[in-house]
């Protein structure tokens, strides 16, 4: 089985929420809430891909510096298997927007658990809210 690497970040503002996006249509996964990233290109870390992703998908800027690896996921789904570091920020330059069509949301930690998300996801839910 093939494994993917992702890389994805809980963007926290000074309010201490949260920020998830919905998937869009058509796309795989449709309507589910994530968190913001993006698959690993070859010789990219998972810090160079996430700072990539940020300014395609949200058009904001942050650096290494300000990604803290907070935890990871990794599961099975019946095509690949997924690893994902999820890494925590709270600076960047910017304000997040949806580039992609993608719904935005900013929300608690503990209601993370009311949106629906990919099963990969949401183990991370409970490292989050416990760290928040």
């Amino acid at each position: 089985m093939k494994t993917v690497l992702v890389s994805a970040v809980a963007l926290i503002d000074v309010d201490g929420r949260v920020l998830i996006a919905q998937r869009p249509e058509g796309k795989s996964m449709a309507g589910l809430w994530e968190f913001p990233g993006g698959k690993v290109e070859p010789g990219e870390t998972p810090e160079v891909a996430l700072i990539r992703e940020l300014e395609e998908e949200l058009g904001i800027n942050t650096w290494s510096s300000c990604l803290a690896p907070l935890t990871f996921a990794s599961h099975s789904y019946d095509e690949f298997h997924l690893l994902m570091p999820l890494f925590a920020c709270r600076k960047w330059e910017g304000t997040p927007v949806s580039r992609e069509g993608q719904a935005l949301k900013w929300v608690r930690a503990s209601a993370l658990k009311d949106y629906p998300m990919p099963a990969a996801d949401i183990p991370l839910i409970p490292v989050l809210r416990d760290w928040l």
